[in-house]
């Protein structure tokens, strides 16, 4: 009675918003058809993780094309209804519906909406990462979309990294709150940390100290190290750990005619002139860094083809090869560390799930619950400004 299935995936934000929006729809009634029951999605699903992208801008000046490209980057953000608030929106008045007055149509774009139909029609408690715009600033957020209830919360990343926080806002800490949901007569008590939020030990033990037993990571983080850290999370806080994070494919992968062109730093493409003497497949003679810059490899002794006597892609300077801009990397982790699925690199259209016994959580705390007497309470004191943190009941 307390199994649960979970599951998630690594797909890559579509062209459009809509695109995106009928990607949700089409995991979630899969998910539905393998009796999946809570579904995680990426960090940024909706609205797009701005991966290489500068935004014109170093320090002590900003591009017109920049200001351009940011511009569009907020016309593909959701509009959520809610309000900035500080970086914690208006809270429990956004999720009842609160905000607008009588006789006024819904706020938002209509994406709330979307996503709550397509939980309610599939059955699936659906969580996904969304890039939200409230007022003139964008940030990144996840949402809670329950079958039966419609949204029942919604967080803000508290810390962007690095240049991240040149287009997204801080999130208020009071967004960490956790929410919880009965399936098959379980409690299932959840909370999302957002990429490298989970490398924040006072968040995790934010969340930890809800009583949470299932533990949320989306991400855009794709290294082989991130598994060791989801590992750590479910040991620490004896939970089960879910991590999402999209699986991108370059143009290069697309595209034959790559081998034509070149990217510029900023990741746009730009098309090389036809030559006679310049030989397509003499491409692999270079390779591409995580930001999109170009490294030309030394000159080696060819084959008649032009190519140094190798049929192997071509791999960036941190090991992701060519063909992928994130190799994905989604996992489901025990309360004890063990692997139950994934990590699913390189899959930008499966489903990955696994079959969990809540009670193993409970199990876990006999030797160790990092919030509770483990935790020397006695000794140390924690809190977040306002966020309650009691715990949620079992």
């Amino acid at each position: 009675m307390s199994t649960v299935r979970i599951g998630t995936a690594s797909p890559a934000t579509g062209p459009t918003k809509a695109a995106t929006l009928a990607g949700v729809a089409d995991l979630a009634r899969r998910a539905a058809a393998s009796y999946v029951d809570i579904l995680l999605l990426p960090e940024a699903y909706l609205g797009g993780y701005p991966r290489g992208t500068s935004f014109g801008c170093v320090i002590g000046e900003r591009t017109h094309a920049g200001r351009d490209e940011f511009a569009a980057y907020f016309d593909q953000a959701v509009d959520l209804g809610d309000t900035a608030g500080g970086g914690a929106g208006a809270g429990a008045r956004w999720i009842k519906r609160e905000l607008s007055a009588d006789g006024e149509a819904a706020r938002g774009d209509g994406t709330r909406e979307q996503l709550e139909h397509i939980a309610r029609d599939t059955g699936v408690f659906i969580v996904t990462g969304c890039i939200e715009k409230a007022g003139g600033s964008m940030y990144c957020a996840v949402v809670y979309v329950c079958p039966k209830e419609g949204i029942i919360g919604k967080r803000r990343k508290v810390m962007p990294t690095g240049t991240e926080r040149l287009v997204w806002a801080q999130g208020c800490p009071s967004t960490l709150r956790a929410v919880s949901t009965t399936i098959r007569g379980t409690r299932v008590n959840l909370a999302a940390a957002i990429c490298w939020e989970n490398y924040m030990p006072l968040l995790r033990q934010s969340l930890y100290a809800q009583n949470v037993n299932l533990y949320l990571a989306p991400t855009a983080d794709g290294r082989d190290a991130w598994l060791a850290l989801m590992r750590t999370v479910g040991v620490e806080g004896r939970c089960f750990v879910v991590s999402s994070n999209m699986c991108v494919r370059t143009p290069a992968a697309a595209a034959p005619q790559r081998r034509s062109s070149t990217l510029t730093a900023e990741g746009f493409e730009v098309a090389l002139p036809a030559s006679p003497t310049r030989r397509a497949r003499r491409r692999r003679k270079s390779v591409f860094d995580e930001d999109g810059n170009e490294i030309v490899l030394c000159c080696e002794a060819s084959d008649e083809n032009g190519v140094n006597g190798t049929t192997q892609p071509a791999t960036k300077t941190d090991g992701t090869p060519a063909s992928f801009s994130s190799r994905g990397g989604s996992c489901i982790v025990s309360p004890f560390g063990d692997v139950l699925a994934g990590p699913q690199w390189e899959d930008d259209e499966g489903l990955i799930f696994a079959d969990v016994d809540m009670r193993d959580c409970i199990r876990g705390r006999l030797d160790m619950d990092a919030a509770g007497s483990y935790s020397r309470g006695d000794s140390f004191k924690f809190s977040v400004q306002g966020l309650d943190l009691d715990p949620l009941p079992y």
